[in-house]
């Protein structure tokens, strides 16, 4: 259930070069899709490897609910288990589910209620990263 684009420049996921940087998008699509797959909303994949040390890609989904917020998160974790063979680092926000990340290291996902994401507004602090075109997402097994 991703929200048509607006005018922002998106770019693919990444001209793929090695190994490592398949890995790495196959988990960004597993994540877009276990996200979508339990109706997560206005899912956003910022790439921030020229912006930040941090992480290489921003997944960043809204869930409706403290509980869809969780049921989200744990399809990633699963998603990224079963089709990445790949556990997070670190789950925080588990317990509270207004905001949830999963963080894979050179991936981590968002997960925010309504009014988290709204005050929190990563998409406009990370502004600079480039957008992901998440189009051709939609046929990940």
């Amino acid at each position: 259930m991703t929200n048509p684009q607006n005018s922002v420049n998106l770019t693919p996921l990444t001209t793929v070069s090695s190994a490592a940087d398949q890995r790495t998008d196959q988990l960004v699509q597993a994540i877009f899709q276990a996200a979508d797959d339990r109706k997560g909303a206005d899912i956003q994949v910022l790439r921030v490897t020229e912006v930040s040390y941090l992480t290489d890609y921003f997944v960043i989904v809204t869930g409706f609910s403290r509980t869809q917020v969780k049921a989200i998160a744990d399809a990633i974790i699963e998603k990224g288990e079963t089709l990445c063979h790949k556990s997070p680092l670190r789950v925080e926000g588990m317990g509270e589910s207004n905001w949830v990340v999963v963080d894979y290291g050179d991936v981590i996902a968002h997960i925010f209620l309504p009014s988290e994401r709204e005050f929190y507004n990563l998409e406009a602090f990370w502004g600079h990263a480039q957008r992901v075109d998440v189009s051709s997402f939609n046929s990940v097994n």
